[in-house]
This record gives C-alpha cells, sequence and structure tokens, in this order.
C-alpha cells in the first residue's frame, strides 16, 4: 500500500481508537453511577487521583515519586471525606493534599495548590450530587458539559468570528462560546424551569473557564497532553477539565444558595 493511501486508514484508525475509548469510558461511568454509594465515591476518587498525579507530573518532576504520592493522597483523601467524616472535617481532608503537594515542588506552587484544591473539591461536587440528587443530576450535569463543547465546537467552526481568549484557547471564538451557552440553556430548559436554565448557562460558562484552566497549565508547562491513559484522547485531565469547572460551580451553588428543583 502506498503512503498516500495509508494516510486515510491511518486517520480512521485513529477515529476507531477514539470511539473506542469513548466508549468504554461511557459504559464504565454509567454503570458506577448507577450503582451510586460507595461505588460512586471510590470511581470519582480514583479518577480524582489519576489527574492529581498527572497535574503533579506537568508541574514537577516526572521521574521522582511526588506524582504518585500525590495521586494516592488525593483519591484516598476524597474517598475518606465523602465516605465517612462528619461536614466541617471534609473541607480540610480535601485542601491537604493541595497544600502538601505544593510545598513538595519547587515552582508553580500557587498553580498547583489552587487547581488540586479545586479538582477535588470539583470531584466531591459531583459526589454530594448524586447522594442527594441522584442519576438525573447527574445526567443533566453530563449533558451541559456535552452540549456546551459541541455546540462551541460546531458554531465555532461555522460561524467564526473574534477570538475568546487567543493567549490561552487560540482556536475558541466567541460565537462558539455563545453557541455553548446556548445549548446549555437548551438542557436545562428540558430538565426544569428558568432558575435550571440560568444554572444551566452559568455552568457551562464555568466548564469552559474549567477547560481554558487545563488549557493555561499545559501551554504553561509546553505538554500537549495531560498523559496518554486514554487512547486518542490524551489524559484524564484533557478529558474531564470542564466537567470539573462545571461541578465546582454546581458545588459553590448547592452549598451556599440551594439547587433549583427538577421535572
Amino acid at each position: 500500500m502506498s503512503a498516500a493511501s495509508g494516510k486515510p486508514e491511518g486517520k480512521w484508525g485513529d477515529l476507531r481508537l477514539r470511539i473506542l475509548s469513548a466508549l468504554v469510558l461511557a459504559a464504565v461511568g454509567i454503570v458506577e453511577v448507577w450503582l451510586g454509594g460507595l461505588w460512586f465515591h471510590a470511581f470519582v476518587a480514583l479518577i480524582a487521583g489519576v489527574m492529581t498525579w498527572e497535574l503533579t507530573r506537568m508541574l514537577g518532576p516526572e521521574s521522582d515519586p511526588l506524582p504518585i504520592a500525590m495521586g494516592c493522597l488525593s483519591g484516598v483523601a476524597l474517598f475518606v471525606a465523602s465516605s465517612f467524616l462528619p461536614g466541617q472535617a471534609i473541607f480540610a481532608v480535601l485542601v491537604a493534599p493541595a497544600i502538601v503537594g505544593a510545598t513538595q515542588l519547587k515552582k508553580d506552587r500557587l498553580i498547583y495548590g489552587a487547581y488540586t484544591a479545586a479538582l477535588l473539591l470539583a470531584c466531591y461536587g459531583l459526589i454530594v450530587l448524586r447522594d442527594q440528587r441522584g442519576i438525573e443530576w447527574i445526567l443533566w450535569l453530563v449533558l451541559v458539559v456535552i452540549a456546551t463543547d459541541v455546540a462551541g465546537y460546531f458554531v465555532g467552526r461555522i460561524v467564526g468570528g473574534p477570538k475568546f481568549w487567543p493567549k490561552v484557547s487560540p482556536k475558541k471564538t466567541w460565537s462558539g462560546t455563545i453557541g455553548g451557552w446556548v445549548a446549555a440553556a437548551m438542557v436545562g430548559a428540558a430538565f426544569g424551569a428558568m432558575p435550571l436554565v440560568i444554572i444551566s448557562i452559568i455552568a457551562s460558562f464555568f466548564s469552559q473557564m474549567g477547560d481554558a484552566a487545563e488549557s493555561a497549565i499545559k501551554r504553561h508547562t509546553g505538554v500537549k497532553d495531560s498523559s496518554n491513559l486514554i487512547p486518542g484522547h490524551g489524559g484524564f485531565l484533557d478529558r474531564f477539565d470542564g466537567m470539573m469547572g462545571a461541578a465546582l460551580f454546581v458545588l459553590l451553588v448547592g452549598t451556599f444558595i440551594g439547587l433549583p428543583a427538577g421535572h
């Protein structure tokens, strides 16, 4: 086979790999969300540990034992805090890995501490949402993030226009950003009344900020992907950065204001 005829096959092979990886992740995620309880706690804690490992590798030495240590510490802290601790102790336990890891780095301590704390709080928010509101609300949040990404991509490609944040995400446009908000509003309308529509739009914005924050860290450290753990997709941070931003917002709303009722 010639080189010219081999190129499409390589592209299609990569597409098949991406689809297969996405299907496996989706299947595992659906099962864990359906199971709920400690199974879901452990699942989210595992992902949080992996994402902390990825972040520590990006901001610190890859060969050092610190990334593995921080990944384990973060995962255990989240599982213990979400499963066994009283409310007043949860925040301290979730923030502790961020402080410990930041003190061990030679540079970028503030970036590491802030991002790790936000990551663990966001993951805790997912657990609380599943425990207190059930499967429907997890589905709502997942669809808000997916709608934001998909609409943002296609509207941005079709309409184009001024860049949203060129120094951080050169490909993202204002048209795509607003398109994501509109799509998220439609998801909110399908699940509830006007208050949930507004929350969906703001959650969409936080999802975009989560994506931008991880993109900024990757540009700062000069890496393309947070890891290569997900074939065809990169790392877990690359796939769940938007979800972390949206989940953090939902946790804040649920804690200080209260989430509205759905259908």
